[in-house]
């Protein structure tokens, strides 16, 4: 894990559903408020599950992109 910028970063490729996510919520549970978590994932089901999940526990994504083979999500921490 290292920042880029002000954000943080967290690479997952290669880590397999559900601990993408678990590592995930650990890091954005260190986050405060309205701190920007950008994360790696792979492909498939890392980039269906991973984004919903965090929606669902009540954090923004707020952007996606196809980086080469792999996903960057920028997530938004909120309360």
């Amino acid at each position: 894990m290292s920042k880029i910028g002000e954000e943080e970063f967290l690479d997952l490729r290669g880590v397999l559903c559900p601990f993408n996510f678990v590592k995930t919520k650990l890091k954005l549970d260190d986050l405060e408020e309205g701190q920007i978590l950008a994360i790696l994932l792979d492909d498939g089901a890392p980039i269906k599950n991973v984004p919903r999940s965090v929606e669902q526990d009540g954090h923004t994504i707020l952007s996606q992109e196809v980086v080469d083979t792999y996903h960057l999500v920028r997530i938004k921490k909120e309360v």
